[in-house]
């Protein structure tokens, strides 16, 4: 049995491979999706705004996971692995995590629940909004600090990305796409005692792990395949800590903590998986997302006293910092815009701070009438080459474009959405803009679908949902479907459904 499980496990390392050619483009690893937090995805088969525009996108299926919310927590945002190979062939899959300990897969085609496993968990007492208990942190996979290849091709600008060509190498080099993936491709990160890819020679096929948070303050690896653990859980918070933004990235874990609970000091914490060492940087952190991470490794967080705060990775020491001299509200959300890599971060009287990371003195622009009210900010470029801002507001979707004027760039307000009551964070897909109203007891949440260009409403759920969102809760998506978790324990999927 045991030799089973390990070869399943390697197997489904080649799903990397799978998950660049699927139905779909990419996985969805962290909050955010990306590294920079970007809640973008570039390329996708069926989503797009003249598909929208047609019959036929709608909620597909809905599971409901056996959870107990803690104090408004209850599902973390769904990843999304469209590429995973196993003994039945190729899979598409999702995980989350339950605020009772739970860690639940789902297949993603079928609407069914693929495995799940609880883990030990910290026995908390009652709890508070600002220490709710139980699992606070999302489950992630490993994911890179590069910044995904941007949408290119014609008509939309979301073709295939590049020109066909063969895939045979040089003699004894074997294919040109295994070669290019293997350069590209993070190394995946390993719990204790297990190295990342060795230097030199050709890839080699590594398992997957989903990494996952438990209100203990252990990290767990787990298989994707089975949720089974090859090693010990590694020490890393104290019991009860409220953390968020779990991140994995070249065999680092990332994480913020807040509120003071379980006496854990506020700040970011990481933890290298392979020497169990754990590092921290003390500092009340902004937003709920947790640290972005440039193409550099380079760790960015804001900060209730002002701060967009640069810091080394793994040793956490400070590199910069700029001070906006106004409560910051969201993490910075990090993207390129021509040759730099710019930083944007929302403060407390709504107004939008962008910097350049190379150089963070003074902010390059503002927008003052920005009005942002949300735990973090979306970003995504069209296929112009116009890079967009999306900002949550009190009312609906603010989208902020970066433009040149007289030599200088400035923030201007390309559209409003209609009105949506406590958006949570918008979510890209091919030019279209997804978003959904919290909702509140006796007042579900209902999912948008915006035209990114326009603000257009192009489609929504109407009541399709039943229940609301929790808090932390949120979008993912990936290989042409989207998922929502909401407070009763229910995962949503929407989309275009497929032939079985």
């Amino acid at each position: 049995m045991r030799r089973l499980t390990a070869i399943l496990a390697v197997i489904s390392g080649a799903g990397v491979a799978h998950a660049q050619f699927g139905r779909g483009a990419g996985d969805w690893n962290t909050v955010g999706g990306d590294a920079q937090r970007s809640n973008w995805v570039r390329n996708d088969a069926k989503i797009s705004k003249s598909a929208l525009e047609k019959p036929g996108f709608a909620s597909i299926w809905k599971v409901k996971v056996d959870n107990s919310p803690k104090q408004g927590n209850a599902l973390t945002p769904a990843l999304v692995m469209t590429g995973y190979i196993g003994y039945r062939g190729f899979r598409s899959l999702a995980f989350l995590g339950g605020s009772s300990d739970k860690v639940v897969a789902f297949d993603t085609d079928l609407g069914k629940i693929e495995w799940q496993k609880s883990v030990p968990g910290a026995a908390a007492a009652g709890g508070t909004a600002t220490c709710p208990g139980g699992m606070t942190a999302n489950v992630a996979r490993t994911t890179t600090t590069a910044f995904p290849q941007m949408p290119q091709g014609g008509g939309r600008g979301f073709g295939r990305g590049s020109a066909a060509k063969s895939g045979v190498g040089e003699p004894g080099e074997g294919g040109v796409t295994l070669k290019e993936l293997a350069a590209r491709a993070p190394a995946p990160a390993f719990p204790a005692g297990r190295g990342g890819r060795a230097p030199g020679g050709p890839p080699r096929r590594m398992p997957n792990y989903l990494h996952v948070l438990a209100s203990d303050g252990m990290m767990h690896a787990m298989y994707v395949s089975n949720g089974e653990e090859p090693e010990p859980a590694i020490k890393f918070l104290a019991p009860n800590a409220n953390a968020q933004g779990l991140i994995v990235v070249d065999n680092v874990a990332y994480v913020t903590t807040s509120g003071g609970c379980g006496g854990v000091a506020d700040g970011l914490w990481a933890l290298d998986l392979e020497s169990k060492q754990v590092t921290s940087w003390a500092g009340k952190v902004a937003g709920t997302t947790g640290p972005s991470l440039g193409p550099d490794g380079t760790v960015y967080v804001s900060t209730v006293a002002g701060d967009v705060v640069a810091l080394e990775p793994k040793t956490l020491k400070v590199k910069e910092a700029y001070q906006a001299k106004q409560e910051l509200t969201t993490a910075p959300v990090l993207f390129q815009y021509k040759d730099k890599t710019l930083a944007a971060a929302a403060a407390k009287d709504g107004k939008i701070h962008v910097l350049d990371t190379a150089k963070m003195t003074a902010p390059i622009t503002t927008a003052a009438a920005a009005n942002a009210n949300g735990a973090a900010l979306s970003s995504w470029q069209d296929s112009d080459g116009t890079r967009w801002l999306l900002v949550p507001t009190a009312s609906g979707i603010g989208a902020w474009k970066l433009v040149e004027q007289n030599g200088t760039t400035i923030l201007q307000q390309g559209w409003k959405s209609r009105d949506i009551t406590s958006p949570i964070t918008p979510m890209i897909v091919n030019g279209v803009i997804f978003s959904a109203s919290t909702g509140q007891r006796g007042t579900p949440s209902v999912l948008y679908a915006l035209d990114g260009g326009t603000g257009k409403e192009l489609w929504n759920s109407g009541k399709a949902i039943t229940s609301f969102i929790p808090r932390g809760g949120g979008l993912s998506g990936g290989g042409t479907q989207l998922y929502l978790g909401t407070y009763d324990g229910t995962l949503y999927a929407f989309g275009f459904p497929i032939e079985h």
